[in-house]
């Protein structure tokens, strides 16, 4: 019978490995508040003692939101009315320019023209040019964390006004003014 408890310690030992496993990551997320339909990303330095996990943005993906947007169009995120895009269209003074930046699609879903940029460091109204296409847009210029030559993240109306595909990273002219 003493023989035999090695083994069976031995075969406690896996299926409790085995049940682990199965369970996923249901230990974290119910830490953060989780359920049984979130995804949580899992990163093994949460099992290195003392190491800490990627920073993210605090946003929770369910699997019940992935792809809810999927079948929208650019033109149904576009939320913006014909007065807001002759405002954004109409020409405006020179103003000060504050640099050139790469520029990416921001949060589709956030309303107006705007850009958020590290090139200001408060809220103001300014311009943005595509030198390519030489198109421009009135827009709201707004604080971007990071440092000057970081990148920017345009509204998805400015960046159509400008001429730019929404998957493409352009440089752009930023004016203040």
């Amino acid at each position: 019978m003493i023989r035999h408890i090695p083994r069976l310690l031995g075969i406690l030992a896996l299926v409790a490995i085995a049940s682990a496993c199965t369970r996923g990551d249901s230990g974290q997320q119910s830490a953060r508040g989780g359920g049984a339909d979130d995804i949580g990303v899992t990163t093994e330095s949460a099992a290195i003692p003392g190491a800490t996990a990627p920073r993210s943005s605090g946003k929770t993906v369910s699997a019940s939101t992935i792809g809810a947007s999927a079948g929208q169009s650019a033109a149904q995120l576009d939320t913006t009315s014909r007065a807001e895009k002759a405002q954004a269209a109409a020409p405006s003074g020179s103003g000060r320019k504050l640099g050139v930046t790469i520029a990416s699609l921001g949060d589709p879903s956030e309303a107006g023209f705007w850009i958020k940029t590290p090139l200001v460091g408060s809220e103001t109204n300014g311009r943005i040019v595509n030198p390519a296409t030489g198109k421009s847009a009135n827009v709201r210029l707004i604080p971007l964390g990071g440092p000057a030559s970081g990148g920017s993240q345009v509204s998805l109306p400015a960046l159509q006004m400008l001429g730019v595909s929404l998957t493409d990273l352009p440089e752009i002219e930023v004016y203040e003014g």
